[in-house]
Protein backbone atom coordinates (compact mmCIF):
# COMPACT_ATOMS: atom_id res chain seq x y z
CA UNK A 1 0.00 0.00 0.00
CA UNK A 2 1.32 3.67 -0.95
CA UNK A 3 1.06 6.75 0.82
CA UNK A 4 1.57 10.25 -1.00
CA UNK A 5 3.02 12.68 1.23
CA UNK A 6 2.36 16.36 1.05
CA UNK A 7 5.59 18.55 2.67
CA UNK A 8 4.78 21.51 4.69
CA UNK A 9 6.74 23.95 2.13
CA UNK A 10 5.07 22.63 -1.32
CA UNK A 11 1.51 23.66 -2.45
CA UNK A 12 -1.10 21.18 -1.68
CA UNK A 13 -2.64 19.76 -5.27
CA UNK A 14 -6.25 20.91 -5.74
CA UNK A 15 -8.33 18.27 -3.86
CA UNK A 16 -11.14 20.35 -3.82
CA UNK A 17 -12.13 19.86 -7.60
CA UNK A 18 -15.43 17.81 -7.48
CA UNK A 19 -15.70 17.92 -4.04
CA UNK A 20 -18.31 19.03 -1.87
CA UNK A 21 -17.45 21.87 0.73
CA UNK A 22 -16.89 20.72 4.31
CA UNK A 23 -16.61 23.53 6.57
CA UNK A 24 -14.90 22.90 9.85
CA UNK A 25 -18.07 24.56 12.37
CA UNK A 26 -17.66 23.04 15.81
CA UNK A 27 -14.96 21.69 18.45
CA UNK A 28 -16.26 20.22 21.52
CA UNK A 29 -13.84 20.70 24.80
CA UNK A 30 -15.16 18.69 27.49
CA UNK A 31 -15.79 20.77 30.87
CA UNK A 32 -16.75 19.72 34.08
CA UNK A 33 -18.32 23.07 35.49
CA UNK A 34 -20.36 24.31 32.70
CA UNK A 35 -21.51 27.99 33.87
CA UNK A 36 -18.06 28.31 35.12
CA UNK A 37 -16.78 27.67 31.65
CA UNK A 38 -19.40 29.94 30.35
CA UNK A 39 -18.36 32.60 32.52
CA UNK A 40 -14.67 31.92 31.70
CA UNK A 41 -15.28 32.57 28.18
CA UNK A 42 -17.68 35.37 28.07
CA UNK A 43 -15.32 37.13 29.98
CA UNK A 44 -12.61 37.08 26.95
CA UNK A 45 -14.85 38.75 24.79
CA UNK A 46 -15.77 35.32 22.37
CA UNK A 47 -19.61 35.53 20.77
CA UNK A 48 -22.06 33.44 22.89
CA UNK A 49 -23.75 32.08 20.01
CA UNK A 50 -26.47 29.57 21.97
CA UNK A 51 -26.85 27.88 25.50
CA UNK A 52 -29.78 25.15 24.60
CA UNK A 53 -30.91 23.29 27.95
CA UNK A 54 -33.39 20.01 26.99
CA UNK A 55 -35.27 18.45 29.64
CA UNK A 56 -33.02 14.85 29.27
CA UNK A 57 -30.18 16.65 30.67
CA UNK A 58 -28.30 17.67 27.50
CA UNK A 59 -26.68 21.44 27.39
CA UNK A 60 -25.38 22.69 24.62
CA UNK A 61 -23.27 26.03 24.82
CA UNK A 62 -21.20 27.71 21.95
CA UNK A 63 -18.78 30.56 21.91
CA UNK A 64 -17.15 32.33 18.76
CA UNK A 65 -13.65 33.88 19.01
CA UNK A 66 -13.33 37.19 17.55
CA UNK A 67 -12.58 37.08 13.83
CA UNK A 68 -12.84 33.18 13.66
CA UNK A 69 -14.54 30.76 10.99
CA UNK A 70 -14.77 28.30 13.85
CA UNK A 71 -16.72 28.09 17.28
CA UNK A 72 -15.80 26.20 20.43
CA UNK A 73 -18.75 23.75 22.20
CA UNK A 74 -18.96 22.35 25.40
CA UNK A 75 -22.22 21.49 27.83
CA UNK A 76 -23.43 18.51 29.86
CA UNK A 77 -23.76 15.15 27.90
CA UNK A 78 -21.60 16.25 25.40
CA UNK A 79 -18.55 14.29 25.64
CA UNK A 80 -17.41 11.47 27.48
CA UNK A 81 -13.62 12.80 27.41
CA UNK A 82 -12.21 14.29 30.71
CA UNK A 83 -12.50 17.59 31.80
CA UNK A 84 -9.10 19.78 30.40
CA UNK A 85 -8.25 16.93 27.89
CA UNK A 86 -8.20 19.34 25.04
CA UNK A 87 -4.99 20.67 24.26
CA UNK A 88 -3.24 22.42 21.64
CA UNK A 89 -6.12 23.95 20.35
CA UNK A 90 -4.71 26.65 18.23
CA UNK A 91 -5.91 30.19 18.03
CA UNK A 92 -3.89 31.88 14.88
CA UNK A 93 -3.60 35.87 15.84
CA UNK A 94 -1.16 38.19 13.07
CA UNK A 95 -0.15 39.81 16.34
CA UNK A 96 0.63 37.82 19.20
CA UNK A 97 1.42 40.99 21.76
CA UNK A 98 -1.88 42.69 21.22
CA UNK A 99 -3.83 39.15 21.17
CA UNK A 100 -2.05 38.34 24.38
CA UNK A 101 -3.08 41.65 25.77
CA UNK A 102 -6.68 41.35 24.72
CA UNK A 103 -6.57 37.25 26.64
CA UNK A 104 -5.33 39.11 30.02
CA UNK A 105 -7.78 41.97 30.14
CA UNK A 106 -10.32 39.51 30.14
CA UNK A 107 -8.88 37.55 32.81
CA UNK A 108 -6.72 34.63 30.98
CA UNK A 109 -3.58 33.89 32.79
CA UNK A 110 -1.52 33.92 29.44
CA UNK A 111 2.06 32.67 29.00
CA UNK A 112 5.18 34.67 27.74
CA UNK A 113 5.77 34.92 24.35
CA UNK A 114 8.13 32.14 23.51
CA UNK A 115 9.22 30.15 20.68
CA UNK A 116 10.12 26.47 19.87
CA UNK A 117 13.97 25.52 19.05
CA UNK A 118 12.99 21.47 19.11
CA UNK A 119 10.54 20.49 16.74
CA UNK A 120 6.99 20.52 18.74
CA UNK A 121 7.85 21.99 21.92
CA UNK A 122 5.54 24.48 21.55
CA UNK A 123 3.06 21.65 23.03
CA UNK A 124 5.30 21.01 25.85
CA UNK A 125 4.47 22.98 28.99
CA UNK A 126 6.29 26.01 30.21
CA UNK A 127 9.61 25.87 30.97
CA UNK A 128 10.56 23.09 28.99
CA UNK A 129 13.93 22.68 27.46
CA UNK A 130 12.79 23.55 23.72
CA UNK A 131 10.86 26.21 24.63
CA UNK A 132 12.65 29.65 24.54
CA UNK A 133 11.63 32.94 25.88
CA UNK A 134 11.03 35.77 23.37
CA UNK A 135 9.89 36.21 19.77
CA UNK A 136 11.64 33.75 16.95
CA UNK A 137 14.65 34.65 15.17
CA UNK A 138 13.66 37.11 12.30
CA UNK A 139 10.11 37.29 13.88
CA UNK A 140 9.59 34.25 11.12
CA UNK A 141 5.56 33.45 10.32
CA UNK A 142 4.74 30.34 11.85
CA UNK A 143 6.83 30.18 14.99
CA UNK A 144 5.80 32.22 18.02
CA UNK A 145 3.66 31.35 20.44
CA UNK A 146 2.00 31.70 23.89
CA UNK A 147 -0.61 29.76 25.54
CA UNK A 148 -2.95 29.93 28.36
CA UNK A 149 -6.05 27.53 30.10
CA UNK A 150 -9.36 27.64 31.11
CA UNK A 151 -10.64 26.80 34.29
CA UNK A 152 -10.32 22.89 33.48
CA UNK A 153 -6.52 22.98 32.16
CA UNK A 154 -7.77 22.87 28.70
CA UNK A 155 -5.08 24.36 26.58
CA UNK A 156 -5.00 27.16 24.02
CA UNK A 157 -2.48 28.05 22.09
CA UNK A 158 -2.08 31.24 20.26
CA UNK A 159 0.25 30.97 16.97
CA UNK A 160 1.48 34.00 15.19
CA UNK A 161 1.41 33.75 11.53
CA UNK A 162 1.58 36.79 9.15
CA UNK A 163 2.63 34.97 5.80
CA UNK A 164 0.68 31.89 5.01
CA UNK A 165 3.13 28.89 3.05
CA UNK A 166 1.67 28.26 -0.53
CA UNK A 167 -1.14 25.98 -0.86
CA UNK A 168 -2.95 27.05 2.36
CA UNK A 169 -5.00 30.05 0.67
CA UNK A 170 -5.87 30.76 -2.68
CA UNK A 171 -6.17 33.67 -4.10
CA UNK A 172 -9.82 34.39 -4.24
CA UNK A 173 -10.19 33.16 -0.88
CA UNK A 174 -8.71 36.00 1.08
CA UNK A 175 -10.04 37.53 4.02
CA UNK A 176 -9.15 39.55 6.75
CA UNK A 177 -10.80 38.86 10.13
CA UNK A 178 -11.00 41.49 11.56
CA UNK A 179 -10.17 45.23 11.63
CA UNK A 180 -6.53 44.58 13.39
CA UNK A 181 -5.56 42.03 10.85
CA UNK A 182 -6.38 44.69 8.19
CA UNK A 183 -4.31 47.07 10.05
CA UNK A 184 -1.46 45.12 10.56
CA UNK A 185 -1.03 43.53 7.16
CA UNK A 186 -1.42 47.39 5.91
CA UNK A 187 1.49 47.89 8.45
CA UNK A 188 3.74 44.94 7.13
CA UNK A 189 2.83 46.10 3.37
CA UNK A 190 3.99 49.56 4.13
CA UNK A 191 7.00 48.70 5.07
CA UNK A 192 7.89 46.75 2.62
CA UNK A 193 6.44 49.54 0.02
CA UNK A 194 8.68 51.82 1.48
CA UNK A 195 11.97 49.27 0.99
CA UNK A 196 10.66 49.29 -2.56
CA UNK A 197 10.62 52.77 -3.10
CA UNK A 198 14.04 53.34 -1.56
CA UNK A 199 15.45 50.44 -4.18
CA UNK A 200 13.65 52.04 -7.38
CA UNK A 201 14.43 55.71 -6.11
CA UNK A 202 11.20 57.10 -6.98
CA UNK A 203 8.04 57.64 -5.45
CA UNK A 204 5.23 54.82 -6.56
CA UNK A 205 1.81 56.18 -7.66
CA UNK A 206 0.34 52.89 -7.85
CA UNK A 207 1.39 52.47 -4.47
CA UNK A 208 -2.55 51.26 -3.94
CA UNK A 209 -2.07 48.31 -6.35
CA UNK A 210 1.13 47.21 -4.73
CA UNK A 211 -0.13 47.52 -1.31
CA UNK A 212 -2.66 45.09 -2.42
CA UNK A 213 -0.57 42.36 -4.56
CA UNK A 214 1.69 42.50 -0.93
CA UNK A 215 -1.49 41.85 0.83
CA UNK A 216 -3.05 39.02 -0.93
CA UNK A 217 0.66 37.28 -1.43
CA UNK A 218 1.05 37.18 2.46
CA UNK A 219 -2.17 34.91 2.59
CA UNK A 220 -1.50 32.80 -0.05
CA UNK A 221 1.89 32.20 0.27
CA UNK A 222 2.88 33.36 -3.51
CA UNK A 223 5.88 35.00 -4.09
CA UNK A 224 5.58 38.89 -1.99
CA UNK A 225 6.26 42.14 -4.90
CA UNK A 226 9.72 43.75 -4.41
Amino acid sequence: MSTTEVRSNEKASDVSVGKADLKFEAVVIPVSDVDRAKAFYAKLGWRLDADFAFDNGFRVIQFTPPGSGCSVQFGTNITSAAPGSASGLYLIVSDINAARADLAAGGAKVSEVFHPVAPGAQFQPAGADGRVAGRAPDQASYSTFADFTDPDGNTWLLQEITARLPGRIESDETSFASVADVANALRRAAAAHGEHETRTGEADANWPDWYATYMVAEQTGNALPV
